[in-house]
């Protein structure tokens, strides 16, 4: 595993695979702290890599990534890449390492057209945004070559990025995470340790987890998105053809944040967590999750005593405690007043709403519509173990009678082919076919 001068690197020659925000500043930061030797970039044939294409020649190859510091200076680092891919047809057999920075739902596609069998160096993938269960269905679409292969689940992105206003080659970042989990079903896993080494390069604190399913259980969207947005409210303004003026974590009527939406946050948890426990993994403390490893409010607001025993209380005073918390953190409140005593507006988060391709079909976004099929996937499996999902259910349900009358109002044809792909009923059992291998 060496780089262009022959010096050993932890992840050797490095592919990332997919071109957001997200993949740009992991390659830069890959490349700046000499954690990889060759490093390429490869994005599916669309027109965003066309428009890539295009700066990447102008800026000969060379990615930037920055951040905003408290002081309002802006931190830049910039790495040029050895390798550009439009697609997989021509994918070089030189690459230790991928880094899957494409969202969960496309790790079927990406996998069989990148045809692992064939990167005969291959060693390490590396799974920037998995959701549950994303390890196991990635083993097994590696077939013959999972054993040599070994896969980490981080429990999610690290940051929070966005392209730079008109570019597709610089990545701006406004926060890391406090901490994220990592782990790799692999005993003994060399590279586990080495995500870990360069997630804390970053400032962001790493726990390995004992199983993948149980890092890939610490996203907050898996517990938080479903019940926010994929409600008649939300759906209201994503689906909805004028300019939605709602904010997606506000109280009602700015936002979705209501009683019942809590209520529904609250047994999606324990849907959840149940099904967690079914596999032996630990589940989530739901409350000290999103203040400890998210966003933290004031003790006055919520006691550590609230938070720590979350899981002992009844539903309903989890419900209010989840409903405290939402609403301590309308504002930031750690940040610093105005001269008017106002604080940052924490939860004026506008919607994305959707929106027609390069081609003019009708797509809806990542929100809620990755959220939908992961949650598809993990209640496919619960039922598998004879686990009922009552909430989740209700929610998929739900989502999918709005989606169905969205496709009818645009017209089939008129609508993203994507729209149409299901590949649940077949990732439930490629899942389900390793867990049982497990035990």
């Amino acid at each position: 595993m060496l780089n262009g001068a022959d010096t050993p690197t932890p992840f050797g020659h490095t592919l990332i695979v997919g071109a957001g925000p997200a993949a740009i500043h992991t390659a830069v930061h890959l490349a700046h702290g000499g954690w990889c030797g060759l490093l390429g970039l490869m994005n599916r044939l669309g027109p965003h890599s066309t428009q890539l294409a295009k700066e990447l020649e102008r800026s000969r190859f060379t990615l930037v990534s920055s951040m905003q510091t408290a002081s309002t200076d802006t931190y830049r680092i910039q790495a040029s890449i050895t390798d550009w891919y439009e697609g997989c047809d021509r994918l070089d057999d030189r690459w230790d390492t991928l880094f899957l920075c494409t969202p969960s739902d496309a790790y079927n596609d990406v996998l069989r057209a990148l045809q692992p069998d064939s990167l005969t160096r291959l060693k390490t993938i590396v799974l920037l945004s998995p959701g549950l269960g994303s390890n196991l269905l990635v083993q097994s679409l590696l077939g013959a070559s999972s054993d040599r292969i070994d896969v980490i689940s981080l429990s999610t992105y690290y940051a929070a990025t966005k392209f730079e206003p008109g570019s597709f080659i610089a990545a701006r970042t406004k926060a890391y995470k406090k901490r994220i989990f990592i782990a790799s079903d692999k005993p003994g896993s060399t590279a586990v340790r080495n995500v870990k080494r360069f997630v804390e390069s970053l400032g962001v604190q790493c726990t390995v987890a004992c199983r993948s399913i149980e890092a890939e259980s610490r996203s907050v969207t898996t517990y938080v998105h479903p019940p926010l947005f994929m409600i008649d409210f939300s759906l209201d303004e994503i689906l909805g053809s004028g300019t939605s003026k709602k904010s997606m974590y506000k109280l009602y009527p700015e936002g979705p944040i209501t009683p019942d939406a809590i209520r529904a946050m609250v047994r999606l948890w324990r849907d959840i967590s149940e099904w967690l426990r079914s596999l032996g993994a630990e589940p989530v403390n739901l409350l000290r999750f999103l203040n400890d490893d998210n966003y933290p409010v004031h003790e006055a607001t919520l006691s550590r005593d609230e938070i720590d025993r979350f899981t002992e209380w009844e539903p309903l005073k989890q419900e209010y405690l989840l409903y405290v918390r939402y609403a301590s953190i309308l504002i930031d409140p750690f940040s610093v007043p105005d001269e008017n005593g106002r604080y940052f507006d924490f939860s004026a988060v506008p919607y994305k709403q959707a929106y027609q391709d390069g081609n003019g079909k009708w797509m809806i976004p990542r929100i809620p519509l990755e959220d939908y099929k992961k949650l598809k996937l993990i209640c496919g499996l619960a039922q598998k173990a004879n686990i009922a999902m009552p909430q989740a259910s209700a929610l998929i349900e739900s989502f999918e009678k709005r989606l169905s009358e969205f496709i009818r109002d645009k017209g089939a044809d008129r609508v993203h082919p994507e729209l149409f792909v299901d590949t649940t009923s077949a990732d439930v059992e490629a899942v389900w076919r390793e867990m049982r291998r497990g035990l």
